[in-house]
């Protein structure tokens, strides 16, 4: 249905017809016709950050935890810049974005007006695409086909810049009705001859070996399904990249936890030893691979991904199938049992054998203690207290990340938020602030590091604001931990600028921001103090006081490849086996 508005009313309008419930965002000059529009509405609530980076991580949380497209609304100049970071963190990590910035008149463009900047120049290389609205005749179009672009193939940020007049002109608007974009048409199912070739060379593997990422989430929850129907089937091995936590249950026995620079080591020895390594949704990352001449050497390789550019980019593979996991993994399923394929029981019983002596090493072992919180037993308690609950987990960047990914055991996909491919520190709050607006009626737990939480601690006042009970458990080492590991290791013990001095006392801050603020130092007082965490019903910031000098382990350093990797009891042995010419390389 057509009817005349301005462009300001076109953005919201278009907004409630791509059912958008919330949109994150912080006002300014060039989107006051937005906001105005905003406030004569009820069916688009906007959620006021303290931060326009804030804000995209918002988006992103709420995106991930859902499934749906996350909305962001800045204003121009600082307000599209202090957004960068957070869009291309989505971009990385292939997180559906809309994000509408404010832009100065059409008049004034390249002028050097106030608080213009070339959003579109700024943002293209960290977003899928962006648009410059220049005529109030094509913003219809553009709203609708951003969702379009963001949500469809390998989901990602999309960037709207809308000019100030363009927002007061009058125009037509249409709603969304076959929005397509003209070159941009992602293919959805896979080749059927490749994945009968897939499935074939599947059946012969002798050591085969389920490789999975953030695209079998992306894909949505049948994905998953169908992931799990096809290793029971085929009784192989899985493991999964840090985005891919989830789509596979960890207490399935044929889960071997997490791959790649902490991975398990039974995960990293049978990624190197596959003779057939079947890739779904991933994308062969660096942190996942290692050393590339030395990555799963002997393996022919199947790698399903319905992003194109991401096939034979970094690693070479022998079967690509382009197209969404979803609709691969039906086929496969399918096909393996029409044939009535079964894979060699005799090299399986082996394989598994093999498998089983690998886990026997333990390598997430770690040394209790009585007196002083170990960050892992710190994981592990929060997720025996919390497993059962209707959680959600993010986190910010660093060892405490590790650690929640080795420790924290996720059944079901969306439950798990963090920062892959970006690495941001900071992501973990606002993100769960975007998972509880979402969820409000679950629990949401930002895992946390001292550090990290500092760069946006600001958006406790935004879960504040809107009464949203998010809780942030800081592992408290007083260290960049990750930073002072690698210093450790491999800088001979100089923490340089990596022991953060002048830490607030967060029990103090927690109460200045009205929020509840709980320290715990002892092993033994830790269940109680999660407990209540868990039971207040408002944004809580928890002081974890954990053990300073913890490393994480298993660690392939840099450039190394998966069989070189680094247990917690050789650690001693770190410098002969990841030096070259006395220099690492990072």
């Amino acid at each position: 249905m057509s009817k005349e508005m301005t462009g300001a009313e076109m953005v919201i309008e278009a907004l409630a017809d791509q059912g958008v419930t919330h949109i994150f965002g912080y006002p300014g000059g060039a989107v006051l016709p937005i906001y105005d529009a905003i406030f004569q509405q009820e069916r688009v609530k906007h959620v006021l950050v303290r931060h326009e980076q804030g804000a995209v991580h918002m988006a992103e949380g709420y995106a991930r935890s859902t499934g749906k497209v996350g909305c962001v609304l800045v204003t121009s100049g600082p307000g599209a810049t202090n957004a960068v970071t957070g869009l291309t963190d989505a971009l990385m990590d292939s997180i559906p974005i809309v994000c509408i910035t404010g832009q100065v008149p059409t008049h004034l463009i390249g002028n050097d007006a106030f608080q213009e900047c070339d959003t579109v120049g700024i943002t293209r290389p960290c977003t899928k695409h962006n648009y410059l609205v220049k005529r109030i005749e094509d913003l219809p179009r553009v709203l609708h086909e951003a969702f379009y672009v963001a949500a469809s193939g390998r989901p990602g940020p999309v960037v709207i810049d809308i000019p100030k007049d363009i927002q007061f002109a009058k125009g037509t608007y249409s709603g969304p009705q076959n929005i397509k974009h003209k070159t941009y048409t992602p293919k959805i199912k896979g080749d059927l001859d490749k994945i009968k070739a897939a499935v074939e060379l599947m059946a012969s593997a002798k050591k085969p070996l389920f490789y999975t990422g953030g695209g079998v989430i992306n894909s949505g929850k049948e994905a998953s399904h169908l992931l799990r129907e096809l290793v029971k089937l085929t009784g192989f091995p899985i493991t999964s990249t840090l985005m891919g936590l989830g789509a596979y249950p960890a207490a399935d026995p044929q889960w071997l936890g997490m791959l790649g620079m902490h991975g398990t080591y039974e995960a990293n020895w049978a990624m190197h030893d596959c003779d057939v390594m079947i890739c779904v949704g991933a994308r062969f990352d660096d942190r996942i691979t290692g050393r590339l001449d030395a990555f799963a050497p002997n393996s022919r390789k199947i790698h399903i991904d319905i992003d194109p550019s991401s096939i034979n980019k970094t690693v070479k593979v022998d079967i690509p199938i382009i197209g969404d996991c979803a609709h691969v993994l039906e086929d496969m399923t399918r096909l393996w049992r029409s044939s009535s394929f079964q894979p060699d029981k005799k090299a399986m019983a082996e394989w598994w054998k093999q498998i089983d002596k690998w886990r026997a090493r333990k390598s997430l072992s770690y040394r209790p203690s009585k007196d002083i919180i170990k960050p892992q037993y710190a994981i592990e308690r929060l997720f025996e207290l919390t497993k059962d609950k209707d959680t959600y987990i993010t986190t910010e960047v660093g060892q405490h990340q590790m650690w929640a990914a080795q420790f924290y055991r996720f059944q079901e996909p969306n439950r798990w938020m963090t920062s892959g491919g970006l690495g941001t520190m900071g992501y973990g709050l606002p993100a769960a602030v975007g998972v509880q607006m979402a969820h409000p009626k679950s629990l949401v737990i930002d895992i946390a590091g001292e550090a990290s939480v500092q760069m946006t601690m600001q958006e406790i006042s935004t879960a504040v604001q809107y009464r949203l009970p998010i809780k942030v458990f800081i592992l408290n080492n007083q260290y960049m931990g990750m930073v002072r590991q690698w210093q450790e290791l491999l800088h001979g013990n100089r923490y340089s600028e990596s022991y953060s001095e002048a830490l607030p006392d967060f029990v103090k801050l927690a109460e200045a921001m009205h929020a509840h603020g709980i320290r715990c130092q002892k092993p033994g007082d830790l269940d109680d103090a999660i407990k209540e965490m868990i039971d207040i019903d408002k944004p809580v910031i928890f002081d974890c006081v954990v053990d300073q000098k913890e490393n994480c382990f298993p660690m392939i350093p840099s450039g190394r490849a998966h069989n070189e990797m680094i247990l917690s009891d050789a650690a001693e042995s770190l410098e002969d086996a990841i030096t070259e010419e006395g220099k690492m390389l990072v």
